[in-house]
């Protein structure tokens, strides 16, 4: 089978006093690529986050000092080419930097890399930057939805997603019980949403759920992340088998400054 990765990330930013950052995120992945779990980086003390061992790089991460990155791939058609850098390293050489998430942003060469979207915050703003969907940008006050076309991409995984997230603030209800079962969703979306140009249509119509389940290539975590109004950050991540059964987690908190 050859699929592009896929992922989804949902997050509102400033629109609730309690959590002015809200994260959940699902990782789909080959379930043969290596990968370390959840934790404080040895190498790198300050970054806490899973690890993909094969390219070094992360998905999505945090740091102390209260930074936070995500990045997804984008569905290119086109083969990816050698020599470019791994997109993870967008990740970590933000949360390693001092600069305010636009400038990092702006930054970026991206012909460096292929096809990419990119979350970046702090503690004060977010941005947002795909290389297949124009100029670095800051984000107002909103929810936003991302999967592997370009922020907001009317996706039905990514509209439901918004929707149930929107849901859960306006009912007071966000926790990490209530995102994770977000997360979790396994309705598949339309069928004339599978692009089954280069992939069987029943493998095309699994990647259109939020939570995917295939034999080779699925959902292999989902994350939280959780800043409260204090400055605290909760960090929760559950990680799942090709059959798409739970098969440990990981929990952690920390208080910036």
């Amino acid at each position: 089978m050859t699929v592009t990765d896929m992922c989804l990330i949902v997050l509102a930013f400033g629109v609730t006093a309690e959590y002015p950052l809200i994260v959940a995120g699902n990782r789909d992945e080959f379930h043969t690529r290596p990968t370390q779990d959840a934790d404080w980086w040895p190498d790198k003390p300050d970054i806490l986050g899973g690890r993909d061992l094969q390219a070094g790089g992360t998905w999505l991460a945090m740091h102390r000092s209260g930074r936070f990155a995500a990045v997804t791939n984008t569905r290119d058609a086109e083969p990816r080419t050698a020599g470019l850098r791994s997109r993870g390293h967008l990740v970590i050489d933000f949360l390693q930097s001092e600069l305010a998430p636009i400038d990092y942003l702006r930054g970026i060469d991206s012909s460096d890399f292929a096809g990419f979207n990119l979350f970046a915050a702090d503690l004060r703003s977010i941005a947002f930057l795909s290389n297949r969907g124009g100029a670095a940008r800051q984000l107002p006050k909103g929810i936003y939805g991302l999967g592997n076309d370009t922020l907001d991409t009317a996706a039905e995984k990514v509209e439901r997603s918004k929707t149930r997230l929107g849901s859960l603030i306006k009912a007071d209800a966000v926790n990490e019980t209530e995102l994770m079962r977000l997360l979790g969703d396994r309705d598949k979306g339309p069928v004339d949403e599978a692009k089954s140009d280069r992939l069987p249509f029943t493998t095309a119509h699994a990647l259109t759920a939020p939570f995917i389940v295939l034999p080779d290539f699925g959902t292999r975590c989902s994350t939280v992340v959780l800043v409260d109004r204090a400055g605290k950050w909760s960090f929760f991540e559950r990680r799942f088998d090709a059959a798409g059964i739970r098969t440990g987690e990981s929990h952690y908190s920390h208080q910036c400054a």
